[in-house]
């Protein structure tokens, strides 16, 4: 799993959870690293935060959705609700479900565990 967030509480959270259920991540903060992570580590989902100016994962989503090898991989993006513009763009970059904050967070477990 590829993990592209540079928000330290959510990378800290997303990381304790998948030490506890055993579960491998890594972390990727920019499109290119994104797109190599995913290359070389053929992941079942990577997960972007969408509020980061850092990560560009509206930029990654393309970019993994352009390469035919790689736009099978799904993606999940959280973001804050109330950014009903940023929620829209994401699903036309490509990002195939767009989650809340709050909603990630109750979700991470079966999101990392593939349910």
């Amino acid at each position: 799993m590829i993990v592209a967030v540079d928000d330290l509480m959510f990378a800290s959270r997303i990381s304790s959870a998948a030490k506890a259920l055993g579960v491998e991540i890594a972390f990727a903060r920019s499109p290119e690293a994104i797109v190599e992570a995913v290359r070389t580590k053929a992941p079942r989902l990577v997960i972007l935060d969408l509020n980061s100016v850092k990560v560009r994962p509206l930029e990654a989503v393309a970019a993994l959705k352009a390469d035919a090898a790689l736009a099978a991989v799904p993606t999940v993006g959280f973001v804050s609700h109330v950014q009903a513009d940023l929620i829209t763009e994401a699903r036309r970059a490509g990002v195939d479900q767009v989650l809340a904050r709050s909603a990630f967070v109750m979700q991470l477990p079966q999101l990392l565990q593939g349910s």
